[in-house]
């Protein structure tokens, strides 16, 4: 295949692409870059106008007209919801009289969810994409673009172009060919143990938990979810990023692909957990609670999860950003990599450096962390 062969060209939705030809490209591994999800986001308004987040895929064609490549890009008018944290670069391009916004995102909204960003079944257009990546940066005065939370796959690509790298540590927990939960726990130590016990009890004490997926979901389930959801968009991002519309749009589209846990108590939904179902892995998304539990956020979040993952045979479970307290109950620190194209070479210049030393300080932070699990030490 030769540069000759195809085209590369900007499109206004995911939901106007043929949905066929696009997961063709994503692949059934992970659910958040399937059309299904991206095209949610779109028509339930949860990106688009007034969002910030104005979808542009970039698509190349080949020489009989089908999709063989894709990015999944936005461009950006602010920073939020991206769980990469770039608002100091923008403040320093700000102070010395550059415009930052817009941007072009190359990501899944609002997930930190490790994934393909490139989808195409020809690794020798990765690079292809990325320059036409660069080339709308340049030719519409864009400042920049970010790919975030990279699968580990696909980093080279990124270092191939010259994107500078950057790396953070979230917690995954992995299943390590357990039958069931007791297991899992036999490997951690007496103490630890003992604590999850303990807090898996207080959480569970009058309360009834159930775990929905597929047929079983119904707009009951996610009325109450979007209470529970809204309570924490107020509390962490000011509003919520997803409107109502959109949990009915992926319950109608892949709910087979998600896993809604609930809690109840004397029969009312109190709390819940959103997951979505990947190939490998079990992905939590979203959290609420309407009540204050001990310890029920640990259980429908992680412990569920864990139950949930060893059920369905997947190898791990990725918990979202953040969250230190992770680690005590069984999440181990994980590398996750972005890489960012920078238009102007000493804004570029000045955030190389900057990584440069971040990268170390991480390093040091994953060796600290992956000293402190809970297993036992051997």
């Amino acid at each position: 295949m030769s540069e000759g062969d195809f085209t590369a060209q900007i499109s206004g939705s995911i939901s106007a692409l043929p949905a066929d030809a696009w997961d063709a490209l994503a692949g059934g591994g992970n659910p958040f870059v399937s059309h299904a999800f991206l095209s949610a986001l779109e028509v339930s308004g949860s990106v688009g106008e007034g969002s910030g987040w104005s979808p542009v895929p970039i698509t190349i064609e080949g020489p009989d007209g089908r999709l063989v490549a894709a990015l999944p890009a936005y461009l950006k008018e602010h920073s939020q919801g991206e769980y990469v944290f770039d608002h100091a670069w923008a403040d320093a391009w700000h102070r010395a009289g550059g415009a930052y916004y817009p941007k072009l995102q190359i990501a899944v909204p609002f997930t930190p969810a490790t994934g393909p960003r490139l989808l195409t079944r020809h690794p020798e257009l990765h690079l292809p994409l990325l320059r036409a990546a660069e080339t709308l940066c340049r030719q519409h005065g864009l400042s920049s673009a970010h790919a975030t939370f990279i699968e580990p796959d696909q980093v080279a690509a990124f270092e191939t172009a010259g994107w500078l790298l950057r790396e953070d540590i979230q917690f995954h927990w992995e299943n390590r060919g357990y039958a069931r939960f007791e297991d899992f726990l036999g490997e951690l130590s007496s103490r630890k143990r003992k604590d999850i016990r303990k807090e898996r009890e207080k959480a569970r004490e009058g309360v009834e938990i159930r775990r929905l997926t597929g047929e079983q979901l119904g707009e009951e389930h996610w009325d109450a979810f979007w209470a529970f959801y809204q309570d924490t968009g107020a509390r962490k991002w000011g509003q919520p990023y997803l409107t109502r519309a959109a949990f009915s749009r992926l319950s109608e589209t892949m709910a087979d692909r998600i896993l809604l846990v609930m809690a109840y108590i004397e029969g009312k939904a109190v709390a819940g957990a959103l997951n979505f179902i990947g190939e490998e892995a079990l992905y939590g998304r979203y959290w609420g609670a309407l009540v204050e539990r001990p310890f029920l956020h640990f259980e429908l979040c992680y412990y569920q999860a864990i139950d949930a993952a060893i059920a369905l045979g997947l190898s791990r479970v990725e918990a979202g950003a953040q969250g230190g307290h992770k680690l005590a109950r069984g999440y181990e620190p994980v590398r996750t990599v972005s890489a960012h194209y920078i238009v102007h070479e000493g804004l570029r210049a000045a955030i190389a450096d900057y990584l440069e030393q971040e990268r170390a300080g991480i390093a040091q932070d994953q060796i600290w962390l992956g000293d402190r699990t809970p297993f036992r030490k051997t």
